[in-house]
Order: structure tokens, then sequence, then C-alpha cells
């Protein structure tokens, strides 16, 4: 199946572009038409009505939504605020596209998983959030199946890249200033570049668009849609990315001094919102249904730390 821009005149809504993922999705979407991104004063993901509005003013093909409330630990203390941007604001917009016929792209997390099975977590495995921040995500998952608008929810996990607020960044800057780091080994996943999330998005929005050609795309979506987990490929530790991380940094810029990188136990680190301890997933429905593998952990590193 080959890729294939928008119709003419065919638009996508495109929320929270000034985040990791949306700043890479504003890039990666414009070849295929017109992309709409709007601030937050234009488009409020905690006001249903302000997105019900901007949905109905834009009219899109398609609606992405990296936008999210992302801060974990805050959201135990505000699960108001989080259901209502990670929730509520899903549910209107799979409202609002089946109305119009528009396709929706979720993003999800592996945070709707408890982390207590040994085995990487497949999209059928059940779902048992330990967090607000996992359990609003998990309600908008189920709001958006729930309004039977044609729709695609990508799971993702451990995203980072050169741009926005993230582990990678955080961990650099903060080798530069102190020296020793204390970072947790007991938690399993594997990081997800932001980049890789925004080609992939573009890759299948092209894929989906080749096969409405005569077909209605909510059809289209009906056959292709669903569930799929898009998580980095490999596996490693919180500690094992940031002492990777640092190592190779420290080859770049031999004359800096770097801090040494401890691992410490979950416990050692506690937290308001509980975490997953084990966070792989597997992309192969992704690799079986639109060819896209995502990529290795370590080969992304090298490519973002590139970028620095």
């Amino acid at each position: 199946m080959g890729r294939s821009a928008l119709p003419a005149g065919g638009r996508i809504l495109l929320t929270g572009a000034t985040g990791q993922v949306g700043g890479e999705l504003l890039e990666t979407l414009k070849p295929l038409g017109e992309v709409i991104a709007p601030s937050r004063a234009e488009m409020d993901l905690a006001n249903a009505a302000s997105v019900r509005e901007t949905i109905s003013a834009v009219r899109p093909r398609w609606i992405v939504n990296p936008g999210a409330y992302t801060a974990v630990d805050k959201a135990e203390s505000e699960p108001e605020l989080a259901y209502a941007i990670n929730a509520e604001a899903v549910r209107v917009m799979g409202q609002e596209a089946e109305a119009i016929g528009a396709g929706v792209i979720h993003f999800s997390t592996d945070y709707v998983f408890d982390g207590s099975r040994s085995a990487p977590y497949a999209e059928t495995d059940a779902t048992a959030p330990v967090s607000v921040y996992g359990a609003s995500k998990l309600a908008g998952e189920k709001a958006l199946t729930e309004s039977d608008a044609g729709h695609l929810v990508f799971r993702t996990s451990w995203v980072y890249g050169a741009r926005g607020k993230n582990f990678l960044l955080t961990i650099l800057k903060l080798a530069r200033d102190r020296e020793t780091l204390r970072v947790v080994a007991d938690q399993r996943g594997a990081p997800t570049w932001s980049r890789d999330l925004a080609k992939m998005t573009a890759e299948v929005i092209g894929q989906c668009e080749a096969a409405a050609r005569g077909r209605e795309l909510s059809d289209v979506l009906g056959d292709l849609g669903g569930i799929y987990h898009a998580a980095g490929a490999g596996e490693t530790t919180w500690y094992g990315f940031a002492a990777e991380a640092v190592r190779l940094q420290r080859e770049q810029e031999p004359g800096v001094p770097f801090a040494a990188i401890e691992a410490i136990t979950t416990a050692e680190y506690p937290t308001p919102a509980k975490r997953p301890a084990n966070s792989l997933m597997v992309s192969g429905r992704l690799a079986e249904q639109f060819g896209w593998e995502m990529m290795d952990w370590r080969d992304s590193l090298r490519k973002v730390l590139a970028e620095l």
C-alpha cells in the first residue's frame, strides 16, 4: 500500500503543537495537507466547549491529538484537570469526528498498565492503571472507542527528543552540574523518540488516505483502526538510559566532567504517583498492519544526541 496526501482542501487539526510530539508532528504532517495547530488560548483542552467549537470551525479531515495533561505526580492532586484534558476532551473529539466523518489519531501511554507482568505488553493485555494519570489516559481511550469515530490510538512510552522537557535533557543538564546522579534501576522500558512517533504517524495517515480512494475514511479506519503499541524497540531501565546517554556524551566532550550515575530502587525514590515496574510494549501490530518498525532506543539516542 502506498502513501497519499489528503484530498484537496483536507485539513489536519493538531493539538499540543508546542509539546515534544506535537512539535515534531507540525513538521512531518505538513506534506500531507493543511495543518491547523491552535494555541491553548484558541483551543483549551480543559474546556470541552472550546474543543467542540474549534473542531466545528475547522472541520478537519483528521484530528491528531498528542496534547495531554502529562504531569504524572501532579495529577494525583489535580484529578479533575487530568480527566478534563485526557478523557473529556477526547470524548468530544470522538463525537465531533463521528459527526463529520473525520479520523482521530490519539496518543496514549504505557501507564494504562500496572507493570506487574514480566513480559512486554500487547494491545490485547488487560489494562489496570495505578495512577490518576494512567487512569485518565485509559478513560480517554475508552471514550474515543465508544464514540464510533474512525480512530487510531498509539500507546507509547518514555518519550524524549531534542526539544521540550524530558528525561534525557534533564539528566544531561544535571550530569554537568553534579558529581553523582542516583537513578532508578528497577523500572524497565524502552525510550521512544518523538520524531520517530511523528514520522510513523504521517506514514499511517498517508496509507489510510491511499486506502480511502473511492471509500469513506471512516470505513477504512473501521478496518485499519484501533489500538496500536508504538514504543521504542529494545529494553533498558531509567538508570541504563541515563548511563548510556552520559557515556556517549562523555565521548563527545572528553574534557568535560560528568556526574557518576548510581543505580537505586524505586523505593529509594518515592513519588506521589506509582509507576509501572514494566513499561515494555510489543509494537508488532504496527509493523504487521503498516510496515512500520519503531527505532531501537540506542539508535535513536545517538541521533538525538547528535542534534544537541
